[in-house]
């Protein structure tokens, strides 16, 4: 196990191994950088052609004014990386389930024609934290939450496009039962879900459980690890937390899971915390994560032999 404080080098381990069958190595760009150049050239130095947007420059992807955003497609475009999922505000940890309604309405309509530009189905959703000021009983934010969804998920399906609803934020974000209630009552091919390795740590439950109750309903899955001290959350590098990382994977390919594996490390960059900045070293910092996955995906069944990580 490498040093929490060993300098990192991202041109390290440049001979690495290829990803499980069916699986893409992916991480959510602005860890890395907040310019898009530089979550290019984190994703180029791991060798990895895919990658998951949430913020350029510090604006969401739905804010940015069309030119940046037609920039930012063709800087992508060029640098031959495929965009699998973009990670919206909806019904995230800022926007609970009393606010304004209308400013994810909004949002999506804009991502829309955005996600179609950059390729990509699928866009990361929450489901709403409760009033922070007027506590609702739990079936009437359930209820309000679920509402919401359904009719977003409607305006996505009529679009072709996927919700990915993640453990995290919100009324079905840390109950596994919630979560299987909450696509049964939507019922729309337009929602399905983001599993996160990590969050079980920072909400306060076993990630892997919920797992094992939700792996055939997972359509997406982002990686971090993390661990608990003196009552503040640590995060790791995967495989060196609490969250049993490698058991998550191991099981998520033993249900048949294919798809994408984000990074997501939040040593540095952390939204829901106000800090953004992944500082100077964020790209070297953002390719040793990088590496750790794949050091510890090639000790899961049928992980790939020496190669290219496409």
């Amino acid at each position: 196990m490498r040093a929490e404080t060993e300098a990192p080098n991202p041109t390290a381990s440049t001979a690495v191994a290829a990803p499980p069958p069916g699986i893409r190595f992916a991480g959510i760009g602005d860890e890395a950088a907040p310019a898009l150049a530089d979550q290019i050239r984190a994703h180029q130095l791991l060798g990895w052609s895919a990658i998951e947007l949430r913020g350029i420059d510090g604006v969401a992807l739905a804010d940015l004014d069309d030119a940046a955003f037609d920039s930012a497609r063709t800087e992508l475009h060029d640098a031959g990386l495929d965009v699998v999922c973009v990670d919206s505000r909806i019904a995230n940890w800022a926007r609970p389930v009393t606010g304004d309604f209308r400013l994810d309405r909004d949002e999506l309509e804009r991502l829309i024609p955005r996600c179609a530009a950059l390729g990509t189905r699928y866009i990361r959703v929450m489901s709403y934290p409760d009033d922070p000021d007027g506590r609702l009983e739990e079936p009437e934010w359930g209820r309000r939450a679920t509402a919401r969804l359904k009719a977003l998920a409607g305006q996505a399906q009529d679009a072709g496009l996927v919700l990915l609803h993640e453990n995290c934020a919100g009324w079905a974000g840390s109950h596994a039962d919630r979560a299987l209630r909450l696509l049964e009552d939507v019922d729309s091919p337009a929602l399905r879900l983001l599993f996160d390795t990590g969050n079980g740590i920072a909400y306060g439950y076993e990630g892997y459980d919920m797992l094992t109750a939700l792996v055939d309903r997972v359509e997406h899955v982002q990686i971090k690890d993390a661990r608990a001290e003196a009552g503040e959350v640590r995060y790791t590098l995967p495989g060196e937390g609490g969250c049993r990382v490698h058991d998550c994977l191991r099981l998520l390919l033993d249900h048949g899971y294919t798809g994408t594996w984000t990074i997501e490390p939040h040593r540095s960059v952390r939204p829901h915390e106000g800090r953004t900045d992944p500082g100077r070293d964020g790209v070297a910092e953002f390719v040793r994560y990088g590496r750790a996955l794949e050091r510890l995906a090639a000790d899961l069944p049928h992980a790939g032999k020496t190669g290219d990580t496409r």
